[in-house]
C-alpha cells in the first residue's frame, strides 16, 4: 500500500486515484506537476529525466506541453526521455512504430535534443535483443533514473507491455503480445495479421523504479480493469496491480473510467450517500442482483443485511420501495421508440406528438447503427417515422486490404467482360498501390476512397434489411477522419460546420447519437464532440427546442439497468432482421472494438448484448422478451 485512503469513500482504492470531469482536466494536472519539475531543474541547469507512454492515453498531455512550450517558453532543453516500449520487427519510420509515434505527437514540436530522445530500437537482431534491453536499463541509470514515469493501462492490466504473468521483478526485455493485446491494435495495423506479435518493454521492476508515477485512463473500456488494479490484490494476473507497491504513484482517470470503482459504481457500501432517484434505482438493481430476487420480492433484510439500511431509514418501507422501482423500470420499456401516436403518454419514454417524427440516427462508422440499434430503425422506420442515418466518418481505415483486393478483382473482371477501360484501369491504379504499400504502409488517399465505398456499399445493404431506401442514408467523411489515422485524429471546425448543416436540414425530432463516456480520442467521442458543438451552432434553431437526444453504448456494449431510460424490446424475428443487418459488414465480420474473444464475430455479440439486457429485465421480474435494446437519455446543455 503506498498511501493511506483520502477519504472513507476510497478506503478500498490501494492507490491514490483522482477522479477529473474531463481527460483535459486530468492532464492539466500531471503537466502541472512535470512543469514544476522540469522549470525546478532548468534553473539548477540540471536535466528532467521523464518516462514516457504512446497510444491515445497521453496525447492530450503532450498536446498541453507542445502549447506551453509555445505559449508559456517551457524549455526541453535540458529534458531526456524514455520511452516504455516499442513494437518489435519495425523500424522507427513506420508510420505504427512508437518512435515515429513520438515525433509526430511531441519530439517534432518541442525543443528536445534528439540525442536525449530514447525509444527502444525494435529492430535489434535477435540474437542481440537481450544484450540491448540491459543496454537501455543502463543509460536509464546512467542518466539518473527516471523522475516521473507516464503510464496507461491495457484492457489485460498491463502497463507498458508488461502482459499478464509479468512480476514486480521484470526488467526490459524481449515479450510476446497478449492476442486481446494484438486485437486492440488490429484497426492501427489494417487487420491483426498485421500487427506484431513482439515487442520491447520496460519491466514492471524497471517503472517502480521511477521516483513518481502519473497512470492515465480514460473512458469505460478501462473501468473494469483499472478497478481491479487499485481495489484488488497486487497479481502478475493484472501487471498494474503492482503499482500498488510504489511509494508515489497517482492514477489520474475521467469519471468514466472510474465508473467501476466502489465509491463511484456502489458509494452506499463505503459511506453515506445523497438517496436521489437515480441513486436508489441503481442501488435496488444491483440488491436485486445480489441478492437474485427479483424487485417486487425484495425484503426489508435484504435491505439491511446488504449496507442499505439508511435507504429504509430515508425512504420508507421496502414494500413502497420495490413498487417505485418496478415501476420505474417498467415504464422503460416501450415498442414504440418514436412515440406511439394518440395514445397516453404520460409513463412512457418517447412522446406521443409529433407524428410522424423525423429521427436522425449519428453512426460514428458505418455498422455502428445496425449493431447497436438495428432493431429499434426497423421499428421507427416500420413505424412511419421519416428515419435518416447519417454515417458520421467513412470508416476506411478498418477495411483490411484482403476485403480490398477482392473487391477489385471484381472490378476488374466485370470491366474486363464489359470492356470499361476506366473502371479497369482505375481498379488496376489501387491494386498497384496496395501491392507498393505492402502490409504495413500507409493507404493513399486512392486506396481510402475506394475501402470507403466498400463500407459505404455495406452500410446501403444493411439498410435495405432494415426498410431504409438509399435517400434516408447521408454518408459525411467528417474531414477529421480522412485526415488522420486512429490515434491520432484532431477534429476540427470543418467538421461541426457539416454536421450542423446537416441537422438544420434536416430538423429533427429525435437524435440517436454515442460517443460520451468513451476515450477521448476514439471515433466515437470525436463524434459526439462534433455533434456537441454543431448543437451550439445550432442553439437558435427553432427545432432544437423540441428536439429530444437519446444516447446508444456503443459495439460491444450496453448501458447499466439503471440507467436505460427506454428499453426498445426486439421479438425473435426482430432480432433476426438486425443479425442480417450487421452481416452485410463483411469487411467488419473480426474488425469491431468490441469483439474481445476470438470465437465471437460481429453478429453473435450484438445478439449476446441484447438478449443479456433482457435477461436482467426478466430476472427483475419484467415481462419477458427475446432482446432488449437499450437508451439513456441525454439533455444537452445549451
Amino acid at each position: 500500500m503506498n498511501a493511506t485512503p483520502a477519504s472513507e469513500f476510497s478506503q478500498l482504492e490501494h492507490i491514490p486515484t483522482r477522479i477529473s470531469a474531463s481527460a483535459d482536466e486530468a492532464c492539466t494536472f500531471v503537466a502541472d506537476a512535470i512543469t514544476a519539475l522540469i522549470k525546478e531543474r532548468n534553473a539548477d541547469a540540471k536535466p528532467t529525466v521523464l518516462g514516457l507512454a504512446t497510444g491515445s492515453t497521453p496525447v492530450r498531455l503532450y498536446r498541453e506541453l507542445i502549447r506551453r512550450h509555445r505559449e508559456e517558453d517551457l524549455s526541453f532543453e535540458r529534458v531526456i526521455t524514455f520511452n516504455l516500449d516499442e513494437y518489435y520487427g519495425l523500424s522507427g519510420d513506420h508510420p505504427e512504430s512508437y518512435r515515429r509515434f513520438m515525433q509526430d505527437q511531441l519530439f517534432d514540436h518541442v525543443d528536445l535534443k534528439p540525442e536525449n530522445t530514447h525509444v527502444p530500437d525494435g529492430l535489434t537482431p535477435r540474437e542481440e535483443a537481450f544484450a540491448s534491453c540491459q543496454a537501455y536499463e543502463e543509460l536509464i541509470a546512467a542518466s539518473g533514473g527516471i523522475d516521473i514515469q507516464i503510464l496507461g493501462i491495457g484492457r489485460t492490466g498491463h502497463i507498458g507491455f508488461n502482459e499478464p504473468g509479468s512480476g514486480p521483478e521484470s526488467r526490459t526485455r524481449l515479450v510476446t503480445l497478449d492476442s486481446l493485446t494484438r486485437r486492440d491494435a488490429a484497426r492501427d495495423f489494417l487487420g491483426e495479421e498485421n500487427v506484431p506479435r513482439h515487442a520491447i518493454t520496460m519491466g514492471v521492476g524497471t517503472i517502480l523504479d521511477a521516483r513518481k508515477v502519473f497512470l492515465l485512463a480514460w473512458g469505460e473500456a478501462k473501468a473494469e480493469v483499472l478497478a481491479a488494479t487499485v481495489e484488488g490484490k497486487p497479481t502478475d494476473t493484472i501487471p498494474a496491480s503492482f503499482l500498488q507497491q510504489h511509494p508515489d504513484c497517482v492514477f489520474c482517470i475521467d469519471e468514466a473510467a472510474a465508473s467501476h470503482l466502489t465509491r463511484q459504481r456502489h458509494p452506499w457500501l463505503v459511506g453515506p450517500v445523497e438517496w436521489t432517484p437515480t441513486m436508489v434505482r441503481k442501488s435496488m438493481v444491483w440488491l436485486a442482483g445480489k441478492t437474485k430476487k427479483p424487485l417486487l420480492k425484495l425484503t426489508g433484510e435484504d435491505y439491511t443485511e446488504n449496507g442499505m439500511a439508511d435507504l429504509l431509514t430515508e425512504k420508507g418501507s421496502a414494500y413502497d420501495l420495490n413498487i417505485e422501482t418496478f415501476n420505474t423500470t417498467q415504464h422503460t420499456i416501450t415498442g414504440w421508440p418514436g412515440g406511439k401516436p394518440k395514445a397516453d403518454d404520460t409513463n412512457r419514454p418517447e412522446r406521443a406528438a409529433p407524428f410522424p417524427k423525423r429521427c436522425l440516427v449519428l453512426s460514428p462508422e458505418p455498422t455502428d447503427d445496425v449493431f447497436c440499434l438495428g432493431g429499434t430503425i426497423h421499428r421507427l422506420a416500420n413505424q412511419g417515422h421519416e428515419v435518416t442515418v447519417a454515417y458520421m466518418t467513412s470508416g476506411n481505415l478498418a477495411v483490411p486490404d484482403p476485403d480490398a483486393r477482392r473487391s477489385i478483382e471484381l472490378i476488374i473482371e466485370l470491366g474486363e467482360s464489359l470492356r470499361d477501360e476506366a473502371e479497369v484501369t482505375h481498379a488496376r491504379k489501387v491494386e498497384q498501390q496496395l501491392n507498393e504499400k505492402g502490409l504495413f504502409g500507409e493507404d493513399t488517399a486512392d486506396i481510402r476512397q475506394f475501402k470507403g465505398l466498400i463500407r459505404r456499399g455495406e452500410a446501403r445493404s444493411s439498410a435495405r434489411l432494415l426498410e431504409l431506401t438509399s435517400d434516408r442514408l447521408r454518408f459525411l467523411d467528417l474531414p477529421f477522419y480522412e485526415k488522420g489515422r486512429y490515434r491520432r485524429f484532431k477534429t476540427s471546425q470543418e467538421d461541426v460546420d457539416a454536421l450542423a448543416k446537416l441537422l438544420n436540414e434536416v430538423k429533427p425530432h429525435q437524435i440517436f447519437a454515442t460517443g460520451q463516456g468513451h476515450d477521448p480520442l476514439s471515433v466515437p467521442a470525436l463524434c459526439f464532440e462534433t455533434l456537441v458543438a454543431a448543437l451550439h451552432a445550432c442553439k437558435d434553431a427553432p427545432w432544437l427546442k423540441e428536439c429530444w437526444f437519446w444516447l446508444y453504448r456503443g459495439p460491444g456494449a450496453e448501458w447499466e439497468t439503471h440507467e436505460i431510460d427506454m428499453a426498445v424490446p426486439l421479438s425473435p424475428d426482430e432480432l433476426v432482421f438486425k443479425i442480417n443487418g450487421i452481416y452485410q459488414h463483411q469487411t467488419q465480420r473480426s474488425q469491431s472494438p468490441g469483439i474481445t474473444r476470438q470465437s465471437e464475430n460481429t453478429w453473435v455479440l450484438a445478439s449476446q448484448i441484447n438478449r443479456a439486457t433482457a435477461e436482467v429485465y426478466d430476472a427483475l421480474g419484467l415481462a419477458e422478451y427475446e432482446a432488449l435494446e437499450g437508451f439513456k437519455r441525454y439533455v444537452p446543455e445549451i
